[in-house]
């Protein structure tokens, strides 16, 4: 279902077919891409000091989202609430911006309160009936909780891990991206004729997407029960995009774990990659921003706030060796600022695109180190 304050105009243009790029790659992409440099990245010499460069690099970001700064009341509604053992749970009803009015789930320990928070962002994974809820166990009696639990028995170890984060005493706040659950179905050919028509209008869907996690946070910050100084977001796969991104845009977030997203162009842009088949690509493309910065300088931006990143060896979404390239590519930015102990990087070599129990309980010990008082 398409939201209001859109213009559909039912227009698509697949930009690199299946089938095309497999069998031959036209000679044009491939002097191109032979030819790719990022002019703007740190190792790029052009910069006096990484603040310089984190300044520029930002501004950069920013501008590729397409998504001016339009301000809105949140208007938040409170549509319903369940005692957990240990926390609160609750439905609101947030204006996140002028199109978009969306359900949140929140989490609140039942705990003294200001306390440490964590923004949720969940992944693609070619499951649309479910988003926020892939985080968050769903209320009893909602028909997507057999779904959600699917979804966690799959990735998770079977654990929701927002709500293993309330009980450690962590506010959890989830939403779906447009085109999941309560703002979807919205899937793959309806998805990139969404960014054809953004793109017509002068936006884009990935820049929709981000800005509307900036406005997460930004919710999030003026709850009473949150410390706005300790602040977090955990991602994983589309949502681990989502997560350092974030990070890379706001100065609020302290600790950024990212899991199963992390490497470079040149590693991803291989015949068959998903990143090159149009469809849900488009919620992580900003037009121009890879003819100046490579996927780990944008991460980078984040720097010098804490950062783990973890990936798995046998993730055949994320080859081992653009993970390596990236993370250590990263790392010099952190050193830059003198700051290396707040960057982290592992590859796990028995996973593969997951977030197990084992490599949940290491983002739990970082995350309780980076947002002690």
């Amino acid at each position: 279902m398409w939201r209001r304050g859109f213009i559909i105009l039912l227009l698509s243009f697949p930009l690199w077919a299946d089938g095309i790029i497999d069998q031959q790659l036209p000679d044009f992409y491939q002097q191109l891409k032979q030819k790719q440099t990022f002019s703007d990245a740190w190792e790029s010499g052009k910069f006096h000091t990484v603040q310089q460069w984190r300044q520029h690099g930002r501004k950069l970001l920013r501008d590729s989202l397409l998504w001016p700064d339009e301000p809105v009341d949140f208007s938040p509604r409170l549509i319903r609430t369940e005692a957990q053992d240990g926390y609160k749970a609750e439905i609101w009803s947030v204006q996140l911006t002028l199109q978009s009015r969306v359900n949140l789930m929140l989490l609140t320990p039942d705990l003294p309160k200001p306390l440490p928070a964590v923004l949720l962002l969940h992944d693609h994974g070619a499951r649309f009936d479910i988003g926020k809820e892939k985080w968050i166990k769903p209320f009893k009696n909602d028909q997507k909780l057999a779904s959600a639990q699917q979804w966690a028995d799959k990735y998770f170890s079977g654990n929701f891990v927002g709500d293993e984060l309330a009980r450690q005493g962590y506010v959890v706040l989830a939403a779906d991206t447009f085109g999941w659950s309560e703002r979807g179905p919205i899937a793959y050919d309806a998805q990139q004729a969404m960014a054809s028509n953004l793109y017509l209008l002068g936006r884009s869907l990935a820049g929709m997407a981000a800005y509307e996690d900036l406005r997460q946070v930004e919710f999030l910050k003026q709850l009473p029960q949150v410390d706005k100084n300790r602040l977090a977001v955990i991602g994983f796969s589309m949502g681990a995009f989502k997560a350092w991104q974030l990070a890379a845009l706001s100065d609020d977030i302290k600790a950024t774990v990212s899991v199963a997203w992390m490497n470079s162009y040149q590693y991803l842009m291989q015949p068959g990659n998903n990143l090159l088949k149009g469809q849900s690509s488009f919620y992580m493309l900003h037009p121009g921003l890879s003819a100046k910065l490579d996927i780990p300088d944008v991460a980078s931006l984040a720097a010098p706030s804490a950062m783990l990143l973890i990936n798995g060896a046998k993730d055949k979404l994320m080859p081992r060796e653009g993970v390596e390239y990236a993370y250590a590519r990263m790392a010099k930015v952190w050193q830059a600022y003198g700051a290396s102990e707040k960057f982290s990087g592992k590859i796990w070599p028995q996973y593969g695109h997951e977030f197990s129990a084992e490599q949940q309980q290491q983002a739990f010990n970082w995350l309780a180190a980076q947002l002690a008082k």
